[in-house]
């Protein structure tokens, strides 16, 4: 077992383990003092590891009730939030039990912006079952819900107790998602590892699985080395956010229908590059990409994905940051008036 220690103002261990799923409620029996563990989920998942997740919480002695919501970004939102609301309370779930998120980044985050606000602030555990919920999402404390105006716009920073990862959960994954965690990967890499970006240029979307177990810990840790110092979203965890600005511009242009956040990600890292980096390192990270089937263009064009930018979060007033990689494995964080941001494409256009 690999152990990531997360020092925040409410400290946590990331577990890494194969297997570790079928062990869960001995090691989460330890942080939790109530009776009860409400499992969150998502119906695709339900169907592969509840079960399982189940029989370890009731063999360490907790009470299990269970709340499955249909898989995909559109549940993320008020409405699965208010049924989930509904659900613990039904259930007489208190402020001394737990929530257990069983899933990817949907359930992750809206789980987590659950134990945050219900009962005004409860415990819950991070199960994620996809790559990018393993190597991102999971870990950090941020979490949220998403508006018809937004991505993540509404929600609340809530640290797990902890998080435990399991690598062999990876194996029944679709290849999209795979492709889909892979851009979360490939931003590590860019933003503080070139080591681990040039390893990622020699694989692919089948050789990478190889190297999970090494991977995805290298991941956590460079997130917990930012988040340490940087908590909440601000200074150096904006890093966090390279290809972000511009993929999420490019999911709400497409309904958060035809991409994936990763892929979306992949792209909006592709596009930064491209007008802010040096030729041949855009067509590196291009590249990159393409070995794990990841877009590095879209269709729409920046004329129409720009002024979504305007309504990301990560605008600060009539300034909007965003982040550049360049030489790759460092990042730095810009910030420019928004009335600026399409000119600043504009002046770097090949």
């Amino acid at each position: 077992m690999k152990t990531i220690s997360v020092h925040t103002n409410t400290p946590y261990d990331v577990l890494v383990e194969r297997g570790i799923l079928n062990r869960c409620g001995e090691l989460i029996r330890p942080l939790v003092k109530g009776e009860k563990c409400a499992i969150i989920t998502d119906a695709n998942v339900n169907a592969l590891y509840a079960d399982r997740v189940t029989a370890s919480l009731e063999t360490n002695g907790f009470s299990v009730v269970k709340f499955v919501f249909p898989h995909g970004e559109g549940s993320k939102n008020a409405q699965t939030l208010l049924d989930i609301y509904a659900f613990l309370c039904e259930n007489e779930i208190t402020r001394s039990d737990c929530l257990i998120a069983l899933g990817g980044g949907v359930v992750g985050d809206i789980t987590g912006f659950a134990a945050a606000t219900f009962l005004r602030g409860m415990q819950y555990v991070q199960l994620p079952t996809s790559l990018l919920a393993q190597v991102d999402s999971s870990v950090g404390g941020k979490t949220a819900i998403d508006l018809k105006q937004g991505k993540n716009l509404v929600g609340a920073f809530k640290q797990p107790a902890v998080v435990l990862c399991d690598p062999d959960a990876l194996s029944t994954l679709p290849e999209m998602f795979l492709s889909d965690g892979m851009g979360e990967v490939i931003k590590y890499g860019m933003i503080r590892d070139a080591a681990l970006f040039d390893k990622l240029c020699t694989l692919d979307l089948q050789t990478v699985q190889a190297y999970f177990d090494e991977i995805i810990p290298t991941c956590i840790a460079i997130k917990r080395d930012v988040v340490d110092n940087n908590p909440f979203d601000h200074g150096e965890r904006m890093i966090l956010n390279f290809g972000h600005t511009l993929g999420h511009a490019i999911e709400a242009y497409y309904h958060y229908e035809t991409y994936t956040h990763g892929s979306a990600v992949a792209a909006g890292m592709c596009l930064m590059t491209k007008y802010n980096g040096t030729q041949e390192q855009y067509d590196v990270l291009c590249a990159c990409c393409e070995n794990y089937r990841l877009p590095t263009s879209v269709e729409a064009p920046l004329s129409e994905l720009l002024p979504l930018c305007g309504g990301d979060k990560k605008r600060a007033g009539s300034m909007l940051r965003y982040v550049v990689c360049t030489p790759t494995g460092t990042a730095e964080i810009r910030s420019v008036a928004l009335k600026d941001f399409n000119a600043l494409f504009e002046e770097n256009r090949r």
